[in-house]
């Protein structure tokens, strides 16, 4: 599998390529990437996916995007196991946000990358002021080259799936709503890092997980299934109690953490990457008086997630989909 940080020129061999955000990889996507592989084994084509650092809603309006589901070493993680060939991550900024949707078609798809087969959603625009529409896109696929497929919407019951109903999903704290969508777990990757060691003080030792951003689609006490803690094999999670938040008793205007208390745990994994699986949420953040108040509340996480754990073992129990 080839990861191409920008569009390079000219490439070698034609290829089938779907374009799109992924942010999440929701089983919307994922049906986007069944067929592009389907179709790119029949055709002998590798199956690539052209996706955008940083989000372009990020790019114009950072104090208003959405949270990010998904890290970028998230997303390349999930579509590496979706075994898709090449993945061309384009760096949007002003001179690729200036693009017009012809150019875009002429020069980056069929010159650039030789597309001969193009897969995309029922909502994709493109090009400079999203000016580019799936009907441009069929107007000019015989003179470039390539054969246009539209990717009807996939829904669940009545809802359609898509990055923006997760989203709410989390916000408020509907973690089954969520995993219907996604197809798993509500997951956040990272780096386990030194923290400021109150949880060891107060009983309750806590694996502090580095967060690459600030703005986080959901906060509170959770349930959670941990990944790469367990010294015997990564692929057997471990479970847990997390908060995610600014820790209101603790710091004034405090800055998002992920903190992680395993059950029976005592390893030293400073540095280890881990993935924390959200499973239910207990409760929204609180700001107590001391922190005697705050370690009674803990008592009571605890115990509440590990009845979670005797009820629905399936949760914990669930392979691991991603590193």
């Amino acid at each position: 599998m080839h990861t191409w940080r920008k569009v390079s020129a000219h490439a070698k061999t034609p290829v089938a390529l779907t374009i799109g955000n992924f942010d999440g990889v929701h089983l919307g996507h994922q049906a986007i990437l069944t067929r592009l592989k389907d179709v790119a084994n029949q055709l002998g084509l590798p199956a690539c996916v052209m996706t955008f650092e940083p989000h372009p809603r990020e790019f114009f309006a950072p104090d208003q995007a959405p949270a990010r589901l998904t890290s970028l070493r998230e997303k390349l993680s999930r579509l590496i196991q979706a075994e898709i060939d090449s993945i061309h991550i384009c760096r949007f900024n002003d001179d690729f946000a200036r693009i017009n949707p012809e150019r875009f078609i002429t020069q980056i798809l069929n010159q650039d990358l030789r597309v001969r087969w193009l897969l995309v959603g029922d909502d994709f625009r493109f090009g400079a002021r999203r000016a580019g529409d799936i009907a441009m896109l069929q107007a000019l696929s015989a003179e470039n080259n390539y054969t246009l497929e539209v990717m009807p919407s996939i829904a669940i019951g009545n809802q359609r799936v898509s990055s923006t109903a997760i989203r709410q999903a989390l916000i408020t704290g509907d973690l089954d709503a969520a995993t219907k969508l996604l197809g798993r777990p509500y997951s956040i990757n990272g780096r386990v890092i030194n923290g400021d060691k109150l949880g060891r003080q107060i009983g309750f030792p806590t694996a502090n997980i580095q967060l690459k951003h600030n703005l986080l689609p959901l906060s509170g006490i959770f349930v959670v299934s941990v990944y790469g803690a367990n010294s015997s094999s990564s692929e057997i999670p471990l479970p847990g109690v997390a908060s995610l938040g600014v820790r209101p008793t603790i710091h004034e205007n405090g800055k998002p953490v992920l903190e992680v208390h395993l059950f029976d745990f005592a390893d030293e994994i400073y540095g280890q990457h881990l993935r924390v699986d959200f499973l239910h949420k207990l409760r929204d953040e609180e700001k107590y008086a001391d922190i005697a108040m705050l370690i009674r509340q803990i008592e009571k996480d605890v115990a509440q997630a590990k009845e979670f754990f005797m009820i629905t073992p399936i949760q914990y129990n669930r392979s691991r989909s991603a590193p």
